[in-house]
């Protein structure tokens, strides 16, 4: 949880406690007061307020539909707080707080490590969380404000979100070195289907790559379906059957010759957009203004990287 200094009325703290984690007894727990406190902070927020903010069920607290609203204003108000703060701080050379990413894989892997490395270099004092998970999850994450910063492949235009940064990188087919392929510079899909293939489950978005593909032509080839991009890879390496993917989360993997990315063109190159994402008109506070910063350089690099590992291998 990110550590949180108390600037507004203790109703807010409660009421955003008491949302996140469904009960009045867990919310009391984690800001040290008496469940009773709680409760009748919530309830005089709802009688001040003229309605009904949480529905009480057996299972715990959910929002209706005024909490839902309600509950924006607070992560919004909330997040701008820890941005004066650390604006504060930083005039007086300080910097403290906490980062939350939530990411696809692939960036996980190569892309992230190094740059938070970097990071806390300058930052020592302000904690990093990161998650992993699939695409169609990260834009509320960033959008309720559960975190700060996202990285996520083809997702599609919101306006609640900023789209920071997008680069284009090559979609192709992954192959152990020893596979009759991999001396192929290009493929079509259709090229793959006499060999086992190592497909990827509906939560991630290459799924929806693929699943273009498929359409086109059936296949009765050995498969394993994975909803992990390192597990795929792991199989790849082993030689048990062609993975695809963009070259992001298996950079070092192709630098020293384990597997080999070759790009699928059926009939055109396909790609996939890896997007850096914040929420619609924030204001970041210091130290997340920077890695956004450091994570779209990145990307640009990486894209650079992309376009000339394909051009020679073409």
């Amino acid at each position: 949880m990110k550590p949180r200094r108390r600037y507004h009325a203790p109703v807010i703290y409660y009421f955003e406690a008491v949302y996140r984690l469904g009960s009045i007894r867990e919310a009391a727990r984690s800001l040290h007061i008496a469940s009773s406190a709680v409760s009748r902070q919530i309830q005089k927020l709802e009688s001040d307020l003229g309605v009904q903010l949480f529905e009480r069920l057996p299972k715990g607290l959910i929002l209706t539909a005024a909490g839902e609203s309600f509950a924006q204003h607070v992560r919004i108000v909330l997040q701008d707080t820890e941005r004066v703060f650390s604006e504060l701080e930083a005039l007086q050379g300080l910097q403290r707080g906490h980062i939350e990413i939530i990411s696809v894989e692939g960036p996980t892997v190569d892309l992230l490590p190094e740059l938070i490395q970097r990071f806390k270099l300058r930052y020592p004092n302000v904690s990093v969380g990161i998650s992993v998970s699939g695409s169609k999850s990260i834009p509320n994450e960033i959008i309720e404000g559960r975190a700060d910063i996202g990285l996520v492949f083809d997702l599609q235009r919101n306006k609640e979100l900023q789209q920071v940064q997008v680069s284009n990188f090559k979609f192709g087919a992954v192959v152990a070195p020893d596979h009759p392929l991999s001396e192929k510079n290009a493929l079509s899909y259709e090229d793959c289907l006499p060999f086992p293939l190592i497909l990827s489950k509906s939560q991630l978005s290459i799924h929806q790559q693929l699943l273009t593909l498929k359409e086109r032509v059936s296949t009765k080839s050995s498969i394993i379906e994975s909803s992990s991009v390192q597990l795929s890879r792991k199989f790849a390496l082993k030689g048990m059957g062609i993975a695809f993917q963009t070259r992001i989360g298996i950079e070092e993997d192709i630098l020293e010759g384990r597997l080999k990315h070759i790009p699928i063109n059926n009939p055109s190159t396909i790609f996939s957009e890896l997007g850096l994402y914040v929420r619609a008109q924030r204001s970041l506070p210091v130290a997340v203004d920077f890695l956004v910063r450091e994570i779209s350089h990145a990307i640009e690099q990486l894209t650079l990287e992309d376009s000339a590992a394909n051009l020679a291998s073409g």
